[in-house]
C-alpha cells in the first residue's frame, strides 16, 4: 500500500526551476538533483548593493516531549508572508540521522507547514552531512597516519590528541573507543571517541563559514592537540586543509527546495544548539537575503540555547545581519507541562498549570528583550487547547507586554499564520529595535560563561574543578580567549539539570569541560551529563520507519 501522504506530497510540488524564478534565478544557476531539489552555488548569487531582505529568527521556549513546533511555525510563517502578498523565503537546517531514526522521527515540519520532498530531506538529502562526516575523518585519518610514521618523537603526542571521529547516527557505545590495537602495523594504540556529525567542528565551520576560501582558512585552523613539547597544533600542520575543503566542494553550496505552497527554501547545514551553534549556514541565509524581502531562520531548542548563540556567535561572524524581529514560539501543552502536568494528562484543561508554567516562557521573553529585537509570541495551537486556556496566555502576554498571536498552521497552512505574520510586520515596522550582544569578546572566558548563566539562563552561580578551570585560562593563553563562547548544556532545562523544568531559581550551573573550536571560532564550555553522541531511546524511531515492497517509506514523519 503506497504512503496517501507521500503521494500527495508529490502531487502539490512544483518543478524546482519554477520555485527558483521566485528567487529570480535561472536554470544556469542551478545544479539540480531530480525535478524538486537543486544546490545554489554562492557565486552564482549577485551581491545586491544595499538592498537587502529582512531576517525574522525563529526561536521557542523551553521544549518538551509534548512538542513546540519551532520548525513548522518557521514554515508557516514564511508561506504566510507569501500568502499576504509578501516576496518570502525559508532557510532551515538539513535534518540529522540520529533524530530522524532516534527522537523525532523527521524534521521537515508538520501538517500544512513542512517542506518537501520529505523522505529525501530527511533521509541523505545531497549528501552535505555525510560529506562533513568524510572531511571531519579525512582529518582523523591523517593524525592517526602521522602518529603511526613518526612515533613519540612526531609533532604530535599520541596522549594529548583532542580530534576524535563522528558519525551521523545516535551510537552511544562508540563514545570512547581504543584504536590502533593489535599490533604496530595497526598504528598507535590510545583512547579517542565518537560525536554526532552535528556536533563536528567541520558542521560549524561549514555553517559559519563566508566562501571556499574562508572554509579552507577555518579547516587549517582546527585545534587538534598538543606537540610534544606542550604547544598547540593545527590541522594546517598536517597539511589537511586542501583536502578536507575538496570534500566539501560541494556541500558547501546550499540546497533549494520548497514549502507546500511553493514558498521557497534553502535548506543547508545542520549544527545541534545543545551541542553547537544551531544556526543553518550562514551562506544560505545571505543568499536569500540578497533575492528576498523577508527570510524566516529557526535556531535550535529555545532561546537560552540557539538564540543566543545566533546572536553572540553567527550574527558576530558579520556575514549576517541581527533580525529585524524574533517570533518566540510557545504551546499550552509545553507550558502546562513546565507547570508541572504530566504528559498523559495534557489534554485536560488545566489553566492553574498554565499560569504556573507561563514562567518558563516569561524567561525567555526576558531573554530576547536583554539582546533588544522586536518579538512576537507564536502559540502554536493543538486541537486539545481550549478557549479558557488560550486566552489565560493571550492575557499574560499582554501582561508583559508582549506581542502574542496564535498560530494554526499545522492544520491551516498559511492561512492558519496570517495573524502570525501581520504581528510580525506590525512588529519590525513599529517595536523599537536596538540590538546588543550579551558580552563584549575582550573580557576573560570565564566572565562570558558568567554572563551567559546569570542573564540568560538565571543561574545564581557558576561550578567547576580546578582542572576546568585551568583548561579555560590556558586556552586564553594560548590566544583565544577573545573567542564567544558556545555552552553545551540540556535543552530541556534553562539549567544544566534536565530535571529542573518551568524556571529554575538559585540554582549552580555546573561546568564539566572545555575545548576550543578555533576554526569555528568559538570555545566550547561543557554544562552537566551533556553529550556529543546521543544514544537512541529506549523506542527509537527506526521501530516505525520501513519501506514498502514497492519501495514507498512509511512511519517517516
Amino acid at each position: 500500500m503506497k504512503d496517501k501522504k507521500k503521494i500527495t506530497e508529490y502531487m502539490r510540488l512544483k518543478p524546482i526551476e519554477e520555485i527558483a524564478k521566485k528567487l529570480h534565478l535561472k536554470p544556469s544557476q542551478m545544479e539540480k538533483y531530480g525535478d524538486y531539489k537543486a544546490k545554489i552555488s554562492p557565486e552564482e548569487i549577485p551581491e545586491q548593493g544595499d538592498k537587502r531582505g529582512k531576517l525574522i529568527m525563529v526561536t521557542a521556549m523551553t521544549p518538551t516531549p509534548a512538542g513546540e513546533g519551532k520548525t513548522t511555525t518557521s514554515i508557516g510563517l514564511a508561506d504566510a508572508l507569501c500568502h499576504i502578498g509578501k516576496n518570502a523565503a525559508v532557510a532551515l537546517r538539513e535534518p540529522s540521522l540520529g533524530p530522524v531514526f532516534g527522537m523525532k522521527g523527521g524534521a521537515t515540519g508538520g501538517g500544512q507547514a513542512r517542506v518537501a520532498p520529505s523522505d529525501e530531506i530527511n533521509l541523505h538529502f545531497t549528501g552535505d552531512i555525510h560529506a562533513v562526516t568524510s572531511a571531519h575523518n579525512l582529518l582523523s585519518a591523517i593524525i592517526d597516519n602521522r602518529l603511526h610514521f613518526d612515533g613519540p618523537s612526531g609533532i604530535l603526542d599520541c596522549r594529548r590528541v583532542s580530534w576524535k571521529r563522528v558519525i551521523d547516527i545516535d551510537d552511544r557505545v562508540l563514545r570512547e573507543v581504543v584504536v590502533g590495537i593489535g599490533g604496530p602495523l595497526r598504528g598507535i594504540a590510545r583512547e579517542t571517541g565518537f560525536d554526532i556529525t552535528a556536533a563536528s567542528e567541520v558542521m560549524a565551520i561549514l555553517c559559519l563559514c563566508e566562501n571556499l576560501k574562508d572554509l579552507k582558512e577555518r579547516l587549517g585552523n582546527i585545534f587538534i592537540g598538543y606537540s610534544p613539547s606542550k604547544t598547540p597544533v593545527f590541522a594546517r600542520e598536517m597539511k589537511a586543509e586542501g583536502s578536507m575543503a575538496t570534500l566539501l566542494k560541494e556541500a558547501i553550496k546550499p540546497n533549494l527546495v520548497q514549502t507546500l505552497e511553493g514558498t521557497p527554501a534553502l535548506i543547508h547545514g545542520g549544527p545541534f544548539a545543545n551541542i553547537a551553534h544551531g544556526t543553518n549556514s550562514v551562506i544560505a541565509t545571505r543568499m536569500l537575503l540578497h533575492t528576498a524581502d523577508f527570510v524566516v531562520t529557526e535556531t535550535g531548542f529555545g532561546s537560552d540555547l540557539g538564540a543566543e548563540k545566533f546572536f553572540d556567535i553567527v550574527v558576530r561572524t558579520g556575514h549576517i545581519p541581527p533580525p529585524e524581529a524574533c517570533v518566540l514560539v510557545a504551546t499550552i501543552r509545553a507550558l502546562k507541562m513546565h507547570g508541572g502536568v504530566k504528559k498523559e494528562d495534557l489534554n485536560r484543561e488545566n489553566t492553574e498549570a498554565l499560569g504556573k508554567g507561563f514562567e518558563n516562557l516569561q524567561k525567555h521573553i526576558e531573554n530576547l528583550r536583554i539582546f533588544g529585537v522586536p518579538f512576537v509570541v507564536a502559540l502554536n495551537k493543538f486541537p486539545s487547547d481550549t478557549d479558557a486556556e488560550i486566552e489565560k496566555v493571550l492575557n499574560l502576554c499582554r501582561n508583559e507586554k508582549a506581542r502574542a498571536a496564535i498560530s494554526d498552521v499545522y492544520n491551516k497552512g498559511s492561512e492558519g499564520g496570517i495573524d502570525l505574520a501581520r504581528e510580525v510586520l506590525d512588529a519590525v515596522k513599529e517595536d523599537k529595535h536596538n540590538f546588543n550582544f550579551l558580552y563584549p569578546l575582550d573580557i576573560p572566558l570565564s566572565n562570558k560563561i558568567e554572563v551567559i548563566s546569570r542573564k540568560i539562563y538565571g543561574a545564581s552561580s557558576v561550578a567547576m574543578e580546578g582542572k576546568i578551570r585551568r583548561k579555560i585560562l590556558r586556552i586564553e593563553k594560548e590566544g583565544f580567549g577573545n573567542l564567544p563562547v558556545c555552552i553545551a548544556k540540556t535543552q530541556y532545562s534553562l539549567s544544566s539539570d534536565d530535571k529542573a523544568l518551568g524556571r529554575p531559581r538559585n540554582f549552580t550551573l555546573i561546568i564539566t569541560d572545555a575545548s576550543l573550536s578555533s576554526g569555528a571560532g568559538f570555545v566550547v564550555i561543557h554544562c552537566g551529563d551533556i553529550m556529543t553522541m546521543p544514544g537512541l531511546p529506549k523506542s527509537p524511531a527506526s521501530e516505525r520507519i520501513d519501506i514498502t515492497d514497492d519501495g514507498e517509506i512509511i512511519g517517516l514523519v
